[in-house]
């Protein structure tokens, strides 16, 4: 029983003081089974069946500390990727990314017969929408397009208040294209409504969308105001339509009205070279337009202009001020051919009192597009300009251009 006793008291010293050491006997336990074995209080057959007893407890116990100690490790890592993956779906729920990379090559004779040709990085676009809340969306586009914005340029950043699924109205404030036109086309080259009317501004819009019918009102201040009122808000408009699409057949009918026409992006670079900061009146715009689908076909017409006209010394043609405007008609077919989805089209544009912007008065066009991979796409064109006559201060040549543009949109 005495033997027993302090086998027992020494293994549990043996534990208490020789846990940090790995599989070996602490000198203390060491020196107390000498001491107690010549005392003779155990024989040294009993210390060497101690010792192993010790160093298998220790081997054991270290055994099964490693063990708790790796699974807490796959426990943390386990935690930690499971809320790594939980963040990556939230974000892949909520937030969308698109984008567009075009590159062209072309060759072009302008009205005075001069040639050029080369090629280029036309367009690179990278969309970010994202949904903060239920009702609360914002959207980013930044934006490249080689000679014009170098490096690119945040293009588009708005936030948009209200959710359409539950509530007609809602609100979108930022750096956005108003709505004042539709633009609509299956060319490669901008239609010349676009290059009339298009306006980029930092603006407010509310609108609403009820069953197949829109429209909107927004406010923004112009870099081109009216005499007197620099520095406010006094630019606005509002647009309307009706929009319808089934399986078949697709329509959308529109018209959109600006008071101040002289905002928009192109009339913006010219009073800007010309050092006009105010015009004498807002000239008001209005534009109206149809697209139709139906089957394989579709039909674009769209007009645009000014319903006043400027002052002589702000914008002339052929002695008086001028009321510029543009019209776009296209037609387009689209059918597979070996499995590649392929449109045709073709087109016929004018302008009117618009020589002074550096826009032709006659544009004809046709164009041929295939999907040749999945969200990849080749596309070829050509156009046709006349200039406005020597009557009118143009040279009344023609110009000539031809675009073959290799495009990937995700």
């Amino acid at each position: 029983m005495k033997n027993k006793f302090f086998i027992g008291a020494v293994l549990g010293c043996s534990l208490l003081f020789g846990s940090s050491q790995a599989q070996a006997i602490n000198p203390e336990t060491e020196a107390l089974l000498k001491l107690l074995e010549e005392k003779k209080v155990i024989t040294p057959k009993d210390a060497e069946s101690f010792r192993q007893t010790i160093e298998e407890d220790m081997a054991a116990g270290e055994e099964a500390e490693s063990f708790r100690i790796k699974t807490e490790e796959e426990i943390r890592g386990e935690e930690v990727g499971a809320h790594e993956e939980s963040l990556l779906q939230k974000i892949n729920e909520r937030v969308t990314l698109s984008g567009v990379v075009e590159v062209e090559a072309f060759s072009a004779e302008d009205f005075d017969g001069a040639d050029t040709s080369d090629i280029t990085l036309a367009t690179v676009g990278l969309g970010l929408d994202a949904e903060i809340t239920e009702w609360v969306n914002a959207h980013i586009l930044l934006l490249y397009e080689e000679d014009d914005t170098e490096p690119m340029d945040l293009d588009e950043g708005t936030i948009t208040l209200g959710n359409l699924e539950k509530f007609p109205l809602y609100l979108t404030a930022g750096k956005m294209y108003v709505p004042f036109g539709s633009f609509e086309s299956n060319m490669i080259s901008d239609p010349l409504t676009l290059e009339l009317g298009e306006t980029r501004e930092s603006a407010a819009q509310v609108g609403f969308a009820v069953s197949d019918f829109y429209g909107s009102l927004y406010a923004f201040k112009s870099d081109i105001n009216e005499t007197g009122d620099d520095d406010k808000i006094a630019s606005f408009g509002a647009n309307a339509g009706y929009g319808y699409e089934n399986d078949n057949m697709s329509l959308d009918i529109g018209a959109d009205w600006i008071n101040n026409i002289a905002a928009t992006d192109i009339f913006k670079g010219y009073f800007g070279v010309a050092g006009i900061t105010a015009v004498q009146d807002y000239p008001s715009g209005l534009t109206a337009h149809l697209t139709l689908g139906y089957g394989p076909f579709m039909l674009i017409g769209e007009y645009l202009g000014a319903l006043d006209a400027f002052q002589v010394d702000e914008l002339e043609f052929n002695g008086r001020g001028a009321e510029p405007s543009a019209w776009n008609l296209e037609a387009a077919y689209t059918r597979e051919i070996k499995g590649k989805e392929t449109t045709f089209a073709v087109g016929y544009q004018k302008t009117g009192e618009a020589l002074a912007l550096a826009l032709p008065e006659e544009r004809i066009l046709a164009s041929i597009g295939v999907e040749i991979w999945r969200y990849t796409s080749l596309a070829l064109e050509y156009l046709h300009d006349e200039d406005y006559s020597p009557a009118d201060g143009g040279t009344g040549n023609d110009a000539n251009a031809a675009t073959l543009q290799l495009a990937v949109v995700f």
